[in-house]
């Protein structure tokens, strides 16, 4: 699925999503915030969550968590490829960094996933 020129990855098995490097970025209100997010992410340690693969490199990402109050953990490529977001994380950090003041992450994805 497209949102101006993001081509959204998404499993349909388990509705996580893939973004490429830079599309997040593209996906915000304010490409300044989301980079300021980006920069945040820190490495995650002491978790159970077993690591993916990077669907472009096939090497397994680093567990990083988004933000600093009940953090959402995240996978990110080693290689800088992009970021996984499982289920429900993308909507979740959209919403806790204010990211998405006009809702059209979220309608797109409640399109994408039959949510209403």
């Amino acid at each position: 699925m497209e949102l101006t020129e993001v081509e959204i990855d998404h499993c349909l098995e388990c509705g996580g999503i893939w973004l490429d490097a830079g599309e997040l970025e593209m996906l915000m209100d304010d490409a300044d915030k989301a980079k300021q997010l980006i920069a945040s992410f820190n490495e995650a340690g002491g978790h159970s969550e077993q690591p993916r693969k990077c669907p472009i490199c096939l090497k397994k990402m680093a567990k990083v968590e988004a933000g600093e109050d009940q953090p959402v953990l995240l996978d990110r490529c080693k290689k800088g490829h992009g970021l996984w977001f499982d289920s429900g994380e993308l909507e979740e950090i959209c919403a806790k960094a204010k990211l998405d003041e006009d809702s059209k992450i979220v309608k797109l994805l409640a399109d994408m996933f039959g949510k209403n």
